[in-house]
């Protein structure tokens, strides 16, 4: 869910989701005031492109596979690195200043340090019979919350607040919805030409890993150093609450710019019903932390 507040200059946006709340009871209370939409499934089911937005997202994984040939064990190695990259992280504290502590929960806990090849190997498919997406190579189902403050610099000089990033372009394109994993690898160079950078200019990208097939074929297909792509970890360990990645994803990348001493970054995710969406931010050396 996605909430946004409005006091003048300043747009609050507030985004969680909980994947494993049962919301029958808030469908209950809201059932006299939300109507479903008339649908005729007659035109529906002739329009090919209309009923592949109806593809469920891990079928749609299983697409990208197909499509592009990719080899299950190239996606397990994927997972493993996301973990191992993410335990490293928290290791060393990375995450602290990007947490909220809720009680006594003060770190992610969907971080698996002990990830191994032969372990995913051993997780069968999920989507198809002979498939590759296995609940080992695929985001998991998690809870959260993330809140990004967004302002104009008078209003940030007005109030004596740092400016942690400086928010430089956006994009949304759309793909065919049956492949919609491939969002970001249109998205992303959508968005450096409006800003006028390439690839090379940019220092970190935060990507996010709703499956290693898709995650993986973007980042192979456009090219990007994979050294430069989530460096603590993605979705796969951390965790995608389809509502909070990608607020989570700008707090993640602006921690790692401001400690790395780099200025730009992108952020980057595919959109169920075929889109990919992508920003560019940027740290400007003088407001360093």
């Amino acid at each position: 869910m996605h909430l946004i507040f409005i006091h003048s200059s300043i747009l609050s946006f507030l985004h969680f989701n909980s994947l494993s709340f049962n919301f029958t009871f808030l469908q209950f209370q809201f059932r006299s005031s939300i109507k479903a939409p008339d649908v005729d499934w007659d035109v529906m089911q002739a329009q090919k492109t209309a009923m592949d937005c109806l593809t469920p997202m891990g079928v749609t994984s299983e697409n990208v596979v197909e499509q592009y040939g990719l080899e299950r064990s190239k996606l397990d190695a994927f997972a493993v690195s996301s973990h191992q990259k993410a335990a490293a992280a928290r290791a060393e504290g990375k995450f602290r200043n990007e947490i909220a502590p809720v009680g006594e929960v003060t770190k992610d806990d969907g971080i698996r340090p002990g990830t191994t090849m032969e372990i995913l190997g051993k997780l069968k498919p999920v989507f198809k019979e002979a498939g590759s997406t296995t609940a080992g190579n695929s985001s998991q189902t998690t809870d959260g919350a993330a809140a990004v403050l967004l302002m104009t610099r008078a209003e940030a000089q007005k109030r004596g607040l740092h400016v942690l990033g400086v928010w430089r372009g956006y994009a949304v394109k759309g793909v065919e919805p049956r492949i919609m994993g491939i969002g970001p690898a249109v998205a992303i160079p959508a968005v450096l030409r409006q800003c006028n950078l390439t690839l090379a200019d940019i220092d970190i990208f935060e990507i996010n890993e709703a499956f290693a097939s898709q995650a993986s074929w973007c980042i192979d297909v456009l090219g990007i150093d994979c050294n430069k792509v989530n460096p603590n970890g993605g979705a796969i360990a951390l965790g995608h609450p389809l509502g909070c990645t990608g607020a989570r994803q700008i707090a993640t990348l602006l921690n790692e710019l401001h400690r790395t001493k780099k200025r730009y970054g992108v952020v980057s995710m595919c959109i169920g019903t075929g889109m990919g969406a992508a920003a560019v931010l940027e740290v400007e050396p003088s407001s360093r932390l």
